[in-house]
């Protein structure tokens, strides 16, 4: 398999983003939702949430990478389906990247908002830019949440539709992101 996206398939590298991102993405919303049930006393209270800014820093950055991979590279031509189901899968695309960003943004506001930086498992740390304002924990704690209901709601339907494409439709649409060769 190439390292580039063809008109046929994806790269590995397209490939290693997805299956990279997607996973993380779903253990950080069961991190996340587990995080909001711990008692003060709890040993993971500290642990949970460092660990949460951590992996999601790295997912920022890895999603960033993954955004400038896609618009340096081709995307393989879409099956055949009806106008409004190609725009719709593009959209939903779209949707998703934007709130992974609005997700990474709100955690960094909720992280910084007290001045501190992020430490990235004691690697580096991110600085906190933006600070001070008012409720910006609580007000940021709330977006982010939403979001990220909203996100697993839409990888959901991400999901049943990479499922519908292949057992249904029968078309290459899955076998193009599990990086194998396309049927004839």
């Amino acid at each position: 398999m190439q390292a580039r996206n063809s008109n046929i398939q994806y790269g590995w590298v397209a490939v290693l983003f997805h299956w990279l991102m997607a996973p993380a993405i779903i253990g950080m919303f069961a991190l996340g939702w587990w995080m909001v049930g711990l008692s003060y006393y709890d040993p993971w209270y500290r642990q949970g949430p460092d660990i949460h800014k951590s992996v999601g820093i790295l997912l920022a950055l890895l999603l960033v990478a993954r955004l400038l991979w896609r618009w340096l590279n081709t995307t393989p031509a879409p099956e055949p389906a009806p106008r409004w189901q190609q725009r719709a899968a593009s959209a939903a695309h779209a949707v998703l990247y934007g709130l992974l960003l609005a997700i990474a943004i709100s955690g960094y506001l909720i992280s910084t908002a007290d001045g501190r930086a992020i430490e990235v498992f004691n690697w580096f740390s991110v600085p906190a830019t933006l600070q001070g304002l008012e409720n910006q924990e609580d007000i940021a704690g709330t977006i982010h949440e939403w979001l990220a209901w909203t996100l697993m709601g839409l990888v959901l339907v991400h999901s049943l539709a990479a499922f519908k494409h292949h057992f249904v439709n029968k078309d290459n649409t899955l076998r193009k992101m599990l990086g194998l060769a396309p049927r004839r």
